[in-house]
């Protein structure tokens, strides 16, 4: 873990309203760092239910695997999450690993073993010695004093330089229903649940199919939209979990896809999850530009968002961007990789609001002061019109700098 702060880190830190029916605790385990908390666990009230994403990956963890296999009950009573060792490619260790920790985790909670969540992150093919999880999880369940949503943030980090934490309110009922989320990542970043966690929390009462559905439908559009090096990891998980204590206050369930609130609880998940996959992507390892990839005039939108991906994952323009060089015949080059529809003759290019070519040209206008100017800006935007048609996509990456090689050439030192 780093111990300097990205400079793209936010300024503040949001207040972050109680969820009822959550509890956090954390602890020092010593999986891998020393001096820091390096395990989280959660206590979700009774009738909570849990909705997931999980990586695409074909090497994924023993955790995911877990996941994955008691998901269909719905439901969950505790979360537990260890930073430092991923326990992935660990073979028939990992497995059993897993069942230590939810036999650990279920006997403090008091809850059964399927209803326990479990997500790890850090080193591939180490084994996790879970039974150091034995003597600091007894304590935590007690929850004597609840770590603060900044604090479990922090016990999830690896090489994050900063915790990762929003909050979105929506009205329901004349009452407010919160949505709390915190998230880690920093490298091995990319589509396909783009090593990044996320765990989201609401009071509102919502039936696991309709949150297994507001989940999945709201995935593409962040964290399936951020890049920071193109390695998918084999950790990545996003649960969603609903508390269903502000049903107790009046408000009615969410039962249906068709209730009218449905589309509300949608977008207020969609914000929630946009902010913390951008968090990740402005945390970027090394990271000292975050750059928002727009795509327009595709021959469709999945095309444009191949285009987009092609271009925030090139080494030349994100080495361009770290180095402020407004280099835009790479952007060409990337636009003419990606195997879509593109006709060179009717691409135009912007920088920000400068652009600097159209109809398969440098534009007549072109300014090199003017694009260098946008290139020396943290908040950078790259945008492409292909001429083609209608799709468009946008995608969230940052640059690539020295760092990124040194944090990586180090990581298990």
């Amino acid at each position: 873990m780093s111990t300097a702060i990205s400079p793209l880190a936010p300024k503040s830190y949001p207040e972050m309203p109680e969820i009822e029916g959550v509890a956090f605790a954390t602890a020092e385990a010593g999986i891998k760092y020393k001096g820091r908390t390096d395990v989280l666990l959660a206590k979700l009230a009774e009738g909570t239910t849990v909705a997931g994403v999980f990586t695409k990956s074909k090497c994924s963890s023993a955790p995911v695997d877990w996941c994955r296999d008691i998901m269909s009950k719905g439901t969950a009573r505790g979360l537990m999450v260890n930073s430092g060792n991923a326990n992935a490619f660990t073979g028939k260790k990992g497995k059993s690993a897993v069942k230590l920790s939810a036999e650990i985790a279920s006997k403090a909670l008091g809850c059964a073993e399927n209803e326990v969540f479990l997500a790890s992150t850090g080193v591939i093919g180490e084994p996790l010695q879970a039974e150091k999880f034995e003597g600091v999880i007894a304590g935590l369940a007690a929850l004597e004093r609840p770590a603060s949503w900044q604090e479990a943030a922090q016990a999830i980090m690896t090489t994050d330089t900063y915790p990762k934490v929003a909050t979105v309110t929506v009205e329901f009922d004349d009452q407010s229903i919160s949505l709390n989320g915190i998230a880690k990542g920093a490298g091995m970043i990319a589509p396909d649940m783009a090593t990044m966690l996320s765990f989201l929390f609401t009071d509102a009462a919502i039936s696991a199919d309709v949150l297994q559905a507001i989940l999945s439908g709201e995935t593409d559009g962040s964290f399936n939209s951020i890049t920071v090096d193109s390695d998918t990891s084999t950790s990545d998980t996003v649960l969603l979990f609903a508390t269903g204590a502000a049903e107790k206050r009046g408000v009615a369930a969410v039962t249906s896809l068709e209730d009218p609130r449905v589309p509300v609880l949608k977008a207020a998940v969609g914000d929630l999850m946009q902010n913390l996959a951008q968090q990740i992507v402005r945390d970027g390892e090394g990271a000292r530009k975050f750059v928002e990839v727009q795509v327009a005039g595709a021959d469709s939108n999945a095309s444009a968002r191949t285009i987009a991906l092609s271009i925030a994952n090139s080494p030349l323009v994100k080495t361009a961007v770290a180095g402020e060089d407004a280099n835009w015949g790479r952007v060409v080059m990337a636009v003419g990789k990606a195997g879509e529809p593109a006709d060179r003759d009717k691409l135009a290019i912007w920088f920000g609001d400068v652009r600097v070519a159209v109809d398969g040209e440098r534009d007549p206008d072109y300014s090199e002061a003017a694009a260098s100017a946008v290139m020396q800006e943290e908040d950078i935007v790259i945008r492409v019109d292909l001429g083609l048609g209608d799709g468009s996509a946008r995608v969230w990456t940052c640059d690539l700098t020295k760092e990124y090689v040194a944090i990586n050439g180090d990581y298990r030192s």
